[in-house]
């Protein structure tokens, strides 16, 4: 019997219809067949959250040789659950990947990304996962310089997996070709100005969250700051886990009752 070619599930959180993740598709489909479940429209900034009193649809928008193209009213998250439930037939994916995403998830954006949102439910599920971003925002953003390094990890992935409860954030500089590759650890950052306030000529007042991010310590050259800075690709490895183990001792030196 012949062997199935790997099952690769694939989501992100800019919508099913984005071009970075047209562009994935693109680089991955030689690889095994893929299954996509994006969210219908835009979903930045939706992290981990996950609808727990929406109702969730599914559609399928297109389909072709080894590839299946799914949208999904809901969070990035809910994208991995109902994929992983509704689609795979049973079957466990060997690979999830986020992306690609138009802007970066470097630094603390960690935390707040869709992108890796998709990725660390992967990775809760002991699949390996990962996630790439771009340094571009535009819809017309250019991903074909990061077909050969987002091939290469793919290919790497599939072979050798990773870790239980460790996943890839890989973030892309905007730039033509790179420098190289540094594999370094999330840098330390912090955003300010994110709220401008606004009033309606009805007499009351609305919000927008924008925001301005400050690079806390640009002089650390072992950072993904540093590295998307100077035109490096930023590889951080990431965990599941965020168990701070080097404080423990001195917690349990509290003698709490």
């Amino acid at each position: 019997m012949e062997k199935k070619k790997p099952l690769i599930l694939i989501s992100n959180d800019d919508g099913y219809h984005a071009n970075g993740l047209r562009s994935l598709i693109d680089m991955v489909s030689g690889f095994g067949r893929l299954l996509v479940c994006a969210p219908e429209s835009a979903r930045s900034g939706f992290s981990r959250a996950f609808s727990a009193t929406t109702p969730l649809r599914l559609k399928l928008r297109r389909k072709w040789e080894g590839v299946e193209v799914w949208s999904c009213n809901g969070t990035p998250v809910d994208c991995v659950k109902l994929a992983l439930s509704e689609l795979c037939g049973g079957e466990r994916p060997d690979l999830v990947i986020g992306g690609i995403n138009h802007g970066d998830n470097a630094s603390v954006n960690t935390h707040y990304s869709g992108t890796m949102g998709v990725t660390l439910e992967g990775c809760m599920k002991y699949i390996p996962s990962v996630a790439f971003s771009l340094c571009d925002h535009r819809d017309e953003a250019d991903f074909a310089p990061l077909a050969p390094i987002v091939t290469e990890i793919v290919a790497r992935l599939l072979s050798e997996g990773l870790p239980r409860g460790v996943c890839l954030n890989v973030n892309f500089p905007l730039a033509e070709s790179f420098r190289g590759v540094r594999i370094c650890r999330m840098a330390r950052g912090t955003w300010g100005n994110e709220v401008v306030r606004c009033h309606h000529p009805r007499g009351y007042d609305y919000y927008w969250m924008v925001g301005e991010y400050t690079n806390d310590e640009p002089e650390a050259t072992d950072t993904d700051n540093w590295a998307l800075t100077h035109g490096y690709v930023a590889i951080t490895p990431t965990r599941v886990d965020v168990t701070d183990y080097d404080i423990m001792d001195r917690l349990r030196g509290w003698n709490l009752k």
